[in-house]
């Protein structure tokens, strides 16, 4: 009896955790202030901003000070909000009662210490300006499109890193956003008491974000509540699959389509080689599972995943089957669409970059350079039993004048090149192979035809590959490329 082999030992699909966020130095939180009372002890060159601060917030904000500096004295008069009230004298312990807020602005650690004891004591929020110790939270640069928020930190170790990145953000949210999020938030109520399902509801205020992007400077009107609304109503119900392409797995190649389609999705099915940092784009209360097929290992069968697919977007949930690279390009996507079609349920599919794309970019190397290659040809390396395609056209693989890439080539790559060249492919052809393309980890293996089996072997190098055949390799390399050449990798 033939013992079974890795690809025929099957596994099933099982759902998977998020791995949570790295660590963080702080803990990101936003506190309402309005009404609030809050006290500032002290006039230190940091008090001035810290007491705009707490007033632009909306809080009563009462400073102690027997010897305030001139723009401390000038606060009062330019509040936008809130209350400031100077008082020019030292604080008190009965100063802090009622207090949500303290913030101690004092030039001498002895007194700034004596103040955050007793603002803690008072049950008092506490920031002391300059000294992070005796802080129980920490200001950061702020970008300001109220309702819309966005606060930075570095936690003390990069300021001017901070500032810099607020000055980017501040350029990439237009001022007009201001209007958009205020229409979200007196809309809300309306919205929900229109629109009583979590899916409906979703789909409005997405429409309303991409209304946004699409027009930030113009400031939405009861038309645009209507419309939307409308156009919510109106669309179709139920489940849905989109077949998503991840990518090669470089997280920044993701489609601002492939983007949206993961933060609108219920239920994430993913394969192997899909970079765990793209899940992390997906919304939080969203299922991951991993319905994943291995090169020559355990896999899911074809027919359990479409069966769980199909399951799902019944049951009402929007599915994206989330794939590595380009779902149309060697990753059965016509399997998947068509048991969708024949279930009856609505699929459509958001290309991504391929994996031939994104190792040719890392590499710098153009696959149809005009002076070597007329054709470029995407050529799968096993056939369904793991073994070398019997029905490869050779002759197209010859070709002096084509590149071809060669999907899951690894286990049959020596067999492949041999044969290549007893069908008349030149053995010195430029060849290289590349390995986990466009990943940190990404490696090349350069040779020709005639010896690029042995140089991989040599490397021995692991992860998913590419092939790459044809004359444009030697043409238009970077030679900043991060990938090593093929001396280099054959000494590995």
């Amino acid at each position: 009896m033939t013992a079974p082999t890795l690809m025929s030992i099957p596994r099933q699909p099982r759902e998977t955790q998020s791995q949570g966020l790295e660590p963080l130095s702080v803990l990101p939180v936003f506190l309402d202030l309005k009404g609030k009372r809050a006290v500032l002890a002290g006039s230190n060159p940091g008090a001035p901003w810290k007491v705009r601060l707490l007033a632009a917030a909306g809080a009563e904000v009462d400073v102690y000070a027997p010897e305030p500096s001139e723009e401390l004295r000038t606060v009062p008069g330019t509040e936008v909000a809130g209350r400031v009230t100077l008082h020019e004298r030292d604080w008190m312990p009965g100063d802090l009662a009622g207090a949500a807020f303290a913030i101690g602005a004092f030039d001498e650690e002895e007194p700034c210490l004596a103040f955050v004891e007793a603002a803690r004591a008072a049950g008092a929020i506490v920031n002391a300006v300059d000294r992070p110790h005796l802080c129980d939270v920490k200001f950061g640069a702020i970008v300001n499109r109220s309702p819309l928020v966005v606060g930075i930190s570095t936690e003390g170790a990069a300021p001017v890193f901070g500032q810099t990145v607020r000055a980017r953000i501040e350029a990439m949210l237009p001022q007009g956003f201001r209007a958009w999020v205020a229409a979200a938030r007196d809309w809300r109520e309306s919205v929900s008491a229109r629109l009583h399902g979590f899916a409906e509801r979703r789909r409005f205020w997405e429409g309303l974000t991409d209304r946004a992007f699409a027009e930030p400077d113009r400031t939405p009107t009861e038309a645009d509540l209507s419309e939307l609304l409308s156009r919510t109503e109106a669309a179709p119900k139920g489940g849905a699959v989109t077949l998503v392409g991840a990518g090669p797995g470089d997280a920044e190649l993701l489609t601002l389509k492939a983007l949206r389609a993961l933060r609108n999705a219920d239920v994430i099915l993913y394969d192997d080689l899909v970079a765990r940092e793209i899940l992390d784009y997906a919304r939080r209360e969203a299922r991951t599972m991993l319905v994943g097929k291995t090169g020559h290992g355990p896999s899911c069968r074809q027919d359990d995943i479409n069966a769980l697919m199909v399951s799902l977007a019944k049951s009402g949930k929007q599915v994206v089957r989330l794939k590595s690279g380009d779902p149309l390009v060697f990753g059965r996507a016509g399997e998947e669409i068509e048991a969708c079609r024949l279930a009856g349920i609505p699929v459509r599919v958001v290309p991504g970059v391929s994996a031939a794309q994104g190792a040719a970019a890392s590499l710098g190397v153009s696959l149809t350079h005009r002076d070597a290659a007329r054709r470029l040809q995407y050529v799968t390396g096993h056939d369904r039993r793991g073994a070398l395609p019997e029905d490869l056209n050779w002759g197209a693989l010859a070709d002096p004048s084509v590149t071809t890439v060669v999907y899951m080539p690894k286990r049959t790559l020596r067999t492949l090149l041999e044969r290549a060249v007893a069908e008349g492919l030149a053995p010195e052809t430029p060849a290289l192979l590349v390995f986990n393309a466009t990943r940190p980890t990404q490696e090349a293996v350069r040779g020709c035809v005639c010896d690029l089996a042995d140089r991989v072997e040599a490397a021995g190098i692991d992860g998913p590959a590419l092939l790459m055949v044809g004359e444009a390799l030697a043409l238009g390399v970077d030679a900043g490329s991060e990938a090593p050449s093929a001396e280099t990798a054959a000494a590995v």
